[in-house]
């Protein structure tokens, strides 16, 4: 029916309508790059927002693990310097014990030696 409708109409019109359909498919064919260059950029764009995210997610996560490794340091510095604390009493308290008693301890060798 179109065909037919077609062959009636002047050569005129059909040359001017098969150059409009023409120059309709080139549009739609820059169109279609022009979709594709902006999906590229788009998925460029997209990755690098990824890359600039994975580079901070990562900062903080450094920086959050710096706090927690120092948090834990100074935990560790205090209870070793009480422990150090408790050492050095126990080892006055030790030498303390020593000389109290290191009179009698000479005088018991002396005369577990000198006995007969």
């Amino acid at each position: 029916m179109i065909l037919s409708e077609m062959s009636s109409l002047p050569q005129g019109k059909v040359h001017g309508i098969i150059k409009a359909l023409t120059e309709l498919e080139e549009k739609i064919e820059s169109l279609n790059t022009k979709v594709a260059d902006m999906k590229k950029n788009l998925n460029q764009k997209a990755n690098s927002e990824i890359d600039s995210l994975m580079a901070k997610t990562r900062d903080m996560a450094t920086k959050e693990a710096e706090v927690i490794i120092n948090d834990a340091r100074e935990k560790a510095n205090a209870e070793s310097q009480k422990i150090l604390q408790e050492a050095e009493g126990k080892l006055a308290e030790l030498k303390s014990k020593i000389d109290s008693n290191f009179d009698d301890a000479v005088t018991f060798v002396v005369s577990t030696v000198l006995k007969p």
